[in-house]
């Protein structure tokens, strides 16, 4: 990673009860995610990244730019940087239309759009709803359309704090597919800020630790999540994401094939096409262990592995078992009793028996 295709941040503030100190070579390019506890520093980080701590000492490069350098005296004020930001509320224009409230933002970029209009409009299905006033919306369509309205400022960097946090379920399930359309169709870099471990194995590239104003790790986002010397594996949300592809489709049992380096395994049937590549979720809490490859269990998608790690777990009972299965990590808790029942030891060949498989789509 060159650094003209790099972002580096290095910020420093320390206020009563109170220090950021990060410093991090980041991706130009992608999902980063910022995840944390409440209290991480997770959206002082991203308001440093947009210019609003005007006392936040360090740097910043932007693929090669400086905006921010305080050795040499260097701030590029907000309103100069090329930035979208989407905060938790979305924060329309009371008196606008959906219409103006976009075209509110097109006025601030000149011409040369890296993002047309029309098309932000497309991504984010918003297209019927530009002649309603901003009371007329449910959250999730106001979320989108603030998405939108970002997009129309053209920004190289996009910022994210939250923007599923306000929404009920059933708002959220709405709204993710058009924020993996971003993903997968712009080039822009965006930094999201989320608690939510499921959101980050959703729609991340990239994962950015935080606790406490520092920085407990970063890395991709298979990597960084299979990692047992993390706080985020010492919890029941403990686990790994894997990225497959649809293989094959069942259609007298109603199943699909995903395949995946390692292994397969079957789900539900989806409706993806043969070829589409999908991510799903795999919790350590289901996933058990074998000696040898079970015979006569309801159990369909085994896995033959090996034992690359062993941790504690957040509990006396549970230990965690880093696996390596054909080059694609698992992870899966236990209790100490089977690991020493078992005679679990790292580099040990053994059978990962998955129970559930949770899509993320």
């Amino acid at each position: 990673m060159t650094a003209q295709e790099a972002i580096h941040a290095r910020f420093q503030i320390i206020w009563p009860g109170f220090t950021l100190d990060v410093d991090l070579d980041l991706p130009g390019r992608g999902v980063t995610a910022l995840f944390g506890h409440s209290g991480s520093g997770k959206t002082t980080l991203l308001r440093c990244l947009a210019g609003l701590e005007r006392q936040s000492s360090g740097s910043l490069r932007f693929k090669g730019e400086v905006w921010q350098d305080s050795a040499r005296g260097v701030f590029l004020p907000t309103h100069q940087r090329p930035i979208g930001y989407v905060f938790q509320e979305a924060s329309l224009f009371p008196h606008l239309s959906v219409w103006k409230n976009l075209d509110y933002g097109r006025k601030r970029v000149n011409s040369g759009h890296r993002v047309s209009l029309d098309h932000a409009v497309e991504l984010l299905g918003i297209g019927h709803l530009l002649d309603r006033m901003p009371d007329r919306l449910s959250g999730g369509e106001r979320q989108r359309v603030a998405i939108a309205r970002a997009l129309a400022t053209s920004p190289r960097l996009l910022l994210m704090d939250e923007p599923l946090a306000a929404l009920d379920l059933k708002r959220k399930s709405e709204i993710l597919p058009y924020l993996e359309r971003l993903h997968d169709e712009l080039e822009i870099p965006v930094f999201y800020v989320s608690h939510s471990p499921d959101e980050v194995a959703r729609l991340a590239d990239h994962v950015v630790l935080l606790a406490e104003g520092r920085v407990m790790a970063q890395g991709g986002l298979r990597e960084t999540l299979a990692r047992l010397d993390l706080p985020t594996a010492f919890t029941e949300d403990a686990g790994v994401v894997i990225e497959a592809v649809v293989a094959e489709h069942d259609e007298a049992y109603h199943l699909t094939r995903l395949d995946f380096p390692g292994g397969s395994a079957v789900v539900a049937h989806r409706p993806e096409a043969i070829g589409h590549r999908l991510r799903f979720r795999v919790h350590a809490r289901d996933v058990s262990l074998a000696l040898a490859r079970a015979e006569g269990t309801s159990i369909t998608n085994l896995l033959p592995a090996t034992v690359t790690e062993i941790a504690d777990a957040d509990t006396p009972a549970h230990v965690l078992v880093r696996l390596d299965a054909g080059g694609t990590p698992l992870i899966a808790r236990i209790t100490r009793r089977s690991r020493d029942h078992l005679g679990v030891t790292p580099g040990q060949p053994l059978w990962a028996q998955i129970k559930a498989v949770a899509l993320l789509a």
